[in-house]
């Protein structure tokens, strides 16, 4: 993807420290361990080389920039956007919030619940709502990012590389940029998770004469502070885990239900993903009765004895039929214009004598909400499957549809945490995607292979 967005939410805050609400208010300074954490994130993306740097001008966000950039080594400037200001709570900021229920039960509740229907008064008695006023806001920034690095956004080409930005910012704008970039609104602002200094990840694309093409390649990235995923809360957890590679990962072929065993890369990456994993409690494991996630799991459980390993076949890899066991250029022969659809609208192809992605859609998902509701609230599940499986699962936490599974990356042996604090009916919390660190930097560098 010839432009590449990293979102960096700012280090800890003295705010933050204290549990009071922050807001638009620039009375919250870095913190000496969000100082430590904005260094740690800038020396982990060291090798990453960045155009272009922006920043809230809030000092928390500001600091966490100059520091970060400085570690960084590039000499950048952080160049300040109000555009990246943080939501506006004027009349709740500077509150404890556990003093937020009695100041204001039912504003607290709404921004608990739902979040964009909450209105507040500014001091002059002005009604406003602050959710929707923020995703106008990205709106702006978004449009005019675009607009200043749109010659970025072709489609790549041998010779060309892929430009970089970084955006550090706070909580509720990151959120709101990365919805607005899915196209998603408000409503879906609490599927989402940013914890300070974390590091998230979105690529894009724009063909001539095609939409914008944006894909998550991963979100809320911790493990350079020293904590592999982002502190669990209360509820049941689940961990979601591609497969390491295999041969026809590497060669890009279309392997599907062909029953392909992790090569030696494949087996290092799973042994990788267990010790990034080793000190996290498990309680059951689960995967698809192939042998590559299966292997795979197998490899992270070792570190877990006594955790069971259950096979079900709902979690198995679309069915791509005739076009398994061949090569893109093999199926681009045979099949032109349906591998085109598939790039481009693959929720309306039909898989000659295979599956389709709704089918993948409705097996994965049935699956994955029995688990969900079999956890008890303290209990962590691992899920180990494949990349279309993974997706599916993912657009439908984060609202998106299966028209959209390209918007979501999964790297082989990439992990994935969703929590549930409201139990398995309620809104899950996509607490990191496709963490990758464990393999090798910041960025995903596995093999694309084929879907």
């Amino acid at each position: 993807m010839p432009l590449r967005i990293v979102l960096v939410r700012h280090g800890l805050s003295s705010f933050n420290l204290e549990h009071r609400i922050q807001g638009r208010n620039d009375l919250s300074t870095l913190t000496p361990e969000g100082t430590t954490q904005a260094r740690l994130t800038g020396e982990a993306l060291a090798g990453v080389a960045v155009a272009a740097a922006y920043s809230s001008p809030l000092s928390r966000a500001r600091d966490t920039a100059l520091t970060l950039l400085q570690a960084q080594g590039q000499g950048l400037e952080p160049l300040l956007d109000d555009d990246l200001l943080e939501i506006d709570l004027e009349p709740w900021s500077g509150l404890l919030r556990r003093e937020l229920a009695n100041h204001d039960p039912e504003g607290e509740r709404r921004w608990r619940e739902c979040p964009e229907t909450l209105e507040l008064r500014r001091a002059d008695g002005t009604p406003f709502r602050p959710l929707p006023e923020l995703m106008e806001q990205a709106d702006r920034f978004v449009l005019r990012l675009l607009e200043g690095h749109g010659s970025s956004l072709a489609p790549a080409s041998p010779t060309q590389g892929t430009e970089t930005v970084l955006v550090v910012a706070h909580n509720a704008i990151l959120r709101c940029l990365l919805l607005r970039l899915l196209g998603l609104p408000a409503t879906g602002f609490r599927r989402l998770r940013l914890d300070n200094a974390s590091v998230s990840v979105l690529n894009l694309v724009q063909p001539a004469g095609a939409p914008l093409e944006v894909q998550i390649e991963s979100l809320n990235g911790t493990s350079h502070l020293g904590t592999p995923l982002p502190p669990r809360g209360k509820g049941a957890r689940m961990l979601l885990v591609r497969h390491g590679e295999t041969d026809w990962n590497r060669q890009g072929r279309f392997q599907g239900q062909i029953d392909i065993p992790l090569n030696a890369n494949g087996r290092a990456q799973a042994e990788a993903a267990r010790t990034f994993l080793s000190e996290l409690p498990l309680q059951r494991a689960y995967t698809s009765a192939m042998a590559r996630p299966r292997q795979t799991a197998e490899a992270i459980l070792a570190a877990h004895p006594g955790v069971p390993l259950v096979t079900t076949n709902g979690l198995l890899e679309i069915g791509h039929g005739l076009w398994e066991g061949r090569l893109e250029s093999e199926i681009a022969e045979g099949w032109p214009q349906l591998l085109a659809d598939w790039k481009r609208t693959p929720h309306t192809v039909q898989m000659p004598e295979g599956e389709n992605i709704q089918q993948v859609w409705d097996r994965s998902l049935a699956t994955w909400q029995t688990i969900a509701s079999s956890l008890e609230p303290d209990e962590t599940a691992l899920v180990v499957a494949h990349d279309a499986v993974n997706k599916t699962i993912l657009c439908a936490l984060l609202g998106l549809l299966p028209k959209d599974i390209w918007a979501v990356k999964q790297g082989n042996g990439g992990v994935t945490a969703i929590d549930y604090p409201h139990g398995a009916d309620g809104v899950a919390v996509v607490a990191c995607m496709n963490l990758t660190s464990h393999l090798g930097g910041v960025l995903d560098r596995t093999a694309a292979g084929a879907l």
